[in-house]
């Protein structure tokens, strides 16, 4: 996991893995196998990445966990004969890697987003706003949108701005009067754009990632959220996982579980997804009378169909032939209401990026 170097430092992955483990060990581990965690930090480097993959195969592991890295060492893996289940595919290589990944990363959300424009708003054309930041969607969904034929405008700005430059990036992605804008910040960006909308009325429907669903983002924008679609987020309502999540990051974050905001994980949260998924998988292995083994998890996890957690959405691992280690192509569209709550979309509650990968 890459951790301690600016813009790539995501110790909350490995944290919250490792809460979840200790959650987990107290309710029979991994299909009765307890469980342990190894770690070791990459410095979002090929050699400090290299580094981490030695000392992980040399520790006795039976299974690699990949949080967010940059130049996994997979022949050394693969030497080991070591399986490798990753949360985040981030470069192309990744994509076509001997792993399996829990999330799509860039393509599936492109694709997603690409799907929500044709399939929910027929879009004609979108207007598109984003960081100009290495790495970001902006490339894949413009290649998704490509792909179907929908034309695009392309907004960059900061990675932060002022109130008056998130309404300067609306104006201009608005400029042409689109079906859809489409904004990829995250943070105090979702805030930003979200009241430069609203300051400036433009009534055009926006879609944006999960993050934007945040409690944390709803909070200070309130109404200002009308209009915006959310992809791959959960509703706000209370549910049997947001009440696993709260117990596991209460002893974490040391605050009674009624105090934790289950929307406000941000990548940390998909470390949960990962080890709560295959916390699924083991059980699934017990019941049909297997062994629950590293080699045993990852085979579970090409080969089965079942739901992810906790969205109830198939594995589907291998169904894209360019992007083979891609285990996941649905997401939930979720949208906010009148009322305040973030609710199903209407007319399009889940979406398939499949057939609009990049």
């Amino acid at each position: 996991n890459s951790e301690g170097v600016p813009g790539l430092d995501f110790p909350e992955i490995r944290e919250d893995v490792q809460a979840t483990f200790d959650y987990l060990n107290q309710h029979g581990g991994f299909g009765g196998r307890p469980l342990e965690l190894k770690t070791c930090a990459s410095k979002a480097s090929p050699e400090t990445s290299q580094s981490c993959a030695q000392e992980i195969a040399g520790s006795g592991v039976e299974l690699v966990l990949l949080g967010l890295d940059l130049f996994p060492g997979y022949p050394t893996f693969e030497a080991s004969g070591l399986p490798v289940i990753g949360l985040l595919p981030i470069l192309p290589g990744d994509y076509t890697a001997n792993a399996l990944f829990v999330t799509g990363g860039n393509a599936t959300l492109a694709g997603g987003m690409a799907a929500v424009a044709k399939e929910r708003f027929d879009a004609k054309s979108v207007g598109i706003i984003s960081a100009d930041i290495p790495g970001s969607t902006e490339a894949a969904l413009t290649a998704s949108l490509d792909k179907v034929g929908i034309p695009y405008v392309s907004i960059k700005g900061g990675s932060e701005e002022t109130d008056a430059g998130y309404q300067g990036l609306m104006v201009q992605a608005n400029a042409n009067d689109p079906d859809l804008l489409v904004s990829l910040y995250d943070g105090a960006g979702c805030i930003g754009t979200m009241r430069g909308r609203a300051t400036l009325g433009i009534t055009t429907p926006v879609l944006a990632a999960s993050s934007c669903a945040a409690t944390e983002v709803i909070d200070q924008v309130g109404d200002d959220a009308l209009g915006w679609i959310f992809l791959g987020a959960q509703t706000n309502e209370e549910t049997p996982s947001t009440q696993i999540i709260r117990e596991i990051m209460a002893p974490q974050l040391g605050v009674p579980a009624d105090e934790v905001d289950p929307s406000a994980l941000g990548l940390g949260g998909l470390g949960i997804i990962q080890a709560m998924t295959l916390a699924q998988f083991a059980d699934a292995i017990v019941a049909d009378g297997g062994e629950v083994t590293g080699q045993s998890l990852y085979d579970y996890f090409g080969s089965t169909t079942t739901s992810l957690w906790p969205t109830g959405l198939p594995a589907e691992c291998g169904k894209a032939p360019a992007y083979p280690a891609i285990c996941t192509f649905e997401f939930p569209v979720i949208e906010y209401t009148e009322d305040g709550s973030l609710q199903p979309a209407k007319g399009i509650e889940t979406v398939s990026a499949f057939d609009y990968l990049p």
